[in-house]
């Protein structure tokens, strides 16, 4: 069988998976994942036992969870595509730098604003949530916009796995509108650029099951039925 990427809907991290996966190659599946509901079900964490998105069912029955892993993983079954490098070299170092990144400060600045939305709150309690997230989404763009260095890409010699992750998470401004990107003229660029890729295109169409046309490995959906038969089969 080829991997099932699980994907989480609406607006998971998964969805730089999706690219990162597009952008490969590699033959891949999808099961859509909705969030809270499906992904807190006990029928999920038999795929993901802490209930979370995204996980990849390999071929062997083995799975993978958290990001960092799964586009290590793709990465590393890429190797010459530009998006994953050796480990020890220079290049995977830089690169494993900026997913811990993206991973850690970019990712978790979101955070608060997410709980303070998905949370029942006193409102003085969700009014100092999300000046707290605000402030802490600022930085993390400041911060991000000094890594890029006036680069192209993240780590400017093309587009990386780092550029798929960082896509997936950035486009979480737009939903809580924190800052004007355009105050930030590097990420700006990029981000504008990967809206163009069709890597992302597709991402976002099969988010919102339109018509959604692969550029990549790309074999099909599945949903979470089929996809435990197949974790039982190969177990």
């Amino acid at each position: 069988m080829s991997p099932i990427l699980f994907y989480g809907v609406p607006e998971g991290c998964s969805f730089g998976s999706i690219v990162a996966l597009e952008w490969s190659g590699l033959p891949y599946r999808l099961c859509r994942v909705e969030m809270p509901e499906i992904v807190s079900s006990e029928e999920y964490k038999r795929i993901n036992m802490v209930g979370e998105t995204p996980s990849l069912l390999l071929e062997d029955g083995r799975t993978i969870s958290e990001s960092m892993a799964i586009l290590h993983h793709i990465g590393a079954r890429a190797i010459g595509s530009g998006l994953g490098f050796a480990q020890g070299s220079a290049d995977f170092d830089r690169l494993n730098q900026m997913l811990a990144f993206l991973n850690t400060t970019f990712f978790q600045a979101f955070g608060p604003l997410w709980y303070a939305i998905e949370h029942p709150l006193e409102p003085e309690e969700k009014q100092v949530l999300t000046a707290y997230g605000i402030a802490a989404v600022e930085k993390a763009h400041h911060r991000l916009e000094s890594l890029l260095d006036g680069r192209e890409w993240l780590l400017g010699n093309g587009p990386s796995l780092a550029d798929a992750y960082f896509v997936g998470i950035a486009r979480w401004n737009d939903f809580h509108k924190v800052v004007d990107r355009r105050q930030f003229l590097g990420l700006h660029r990029l981000y504008e650029r990967m809206q163009q890729e069709a890597a992302v295109r597709f991402a976002h169409a099969i988010e919102h099951r339109q018509d959604a046309k692969s550029s990549g490995g790309f074999r099909g959906e599945v949903d979470l039925a089929e996809a435990l038969g197949l974790l039982k089969q190969a177990a």
